[in-house]
């Protein structure tokens, strides 16, 4: 089975000569499908650049990526858009929901694009609420759902095209303690369903729901620790 994530010699700097800045200096890293990782570092650490590369955002001045087997680097931005939307599901610590929009339309917002018929794509999108909780709130728009409800839109939202990876950038950052429990709650019942979840992060309740965490110092990985064993669902 290959890799969600393989990733070799990564390396990212931004400016030349004297000013550079080297954000990534040689990053070596592999995701397993069905992984849950957490990657943690401060502030410059090169945690967001790493969250760019990985979620074909951004390009690497050098290295190799495979994302599920393809490789990065060699697609333009027409190909990296496709690749971003049909392999990557993500979840912003904003929500980055339409204001306006019921939670099942933002959930088919990805699909529109697709090619799927109207009927499919609501199917589809009132599947992906169900897994996280919310097929009875599909109606209600994002000013009537709490924090934590509309954080679990956006999980759905990200589950809809039936990605590879799903990766969160600070899921957490806008929730109280309560609201956070419960999205990490369905970010560990996704994963114990198969799914491979990333999770950036700098809250230690936060990677301790994760099997493996990553650490990142001045550009390179220091740490890389299975810390639990991956749970099944029956």
């Amino acid at each position: 089975m290959k890799p969600v994530i393989a990733v070799s010699g990564l390396r990212k700097t931004y400016g030349s000569g004297e000013t550079a800045v080297h954000a990534l200096r040689g990053v070596e890293l592999v995701v397993q499908p069905g992984e849950y990782v957490a990657i943690m570092g401060a502030s410059g650490s090169g945690k967001s650049t790493l969250l760019n590369l990985l979620g074909c955002l951004d390009v690497p001045s050098s290295g190799r990526y495979l994302l599920d087997g393809m490789p990065v680097g060699e697609l333009n931005e027409r190909q990296l858009s496709l690749l971003r939307n049909r392999k990557i599901g993500f979840i912003f610590q904003s929500f980055n929901l339409v204001p306006r929009t019921s939670a099942l339309s933002n959930v088919e917002l990805p699909l529109i694009y697709s090619g799927l018929r109207r009927a499919d794509r609501r199917r589809r999108a009132v599947a992906a609420l169900e897994m996280v909780g919310l097929s009875d709130r599909a109606k209600h728009l994002p000013s009537e759902l709490s924090g934590g409800q509309q954080q679990r839109v956006a999980v759905a939202r990200a589950l809809v095209t039936g990605p590879a990876l799903l990766l969160a950038d600070e899921p957490t950052g806008n929730l109280d303690r309560a609201s956070t429990e419960d999205v990490l709650g369905v970010f560990d019942r996704l994963n114990a369903l198969g799914r491979t979840v990333v999770v950036i992060t700098h809250e230690d309740e936060v990677a301790a729901h994760a099997h493996r965490v990553v650490r990142v110092s001045d550009g390179l990985i220091v740490a890389d620790e299975v810390t639990r064993t991956r749970g099944v669902v029956a």
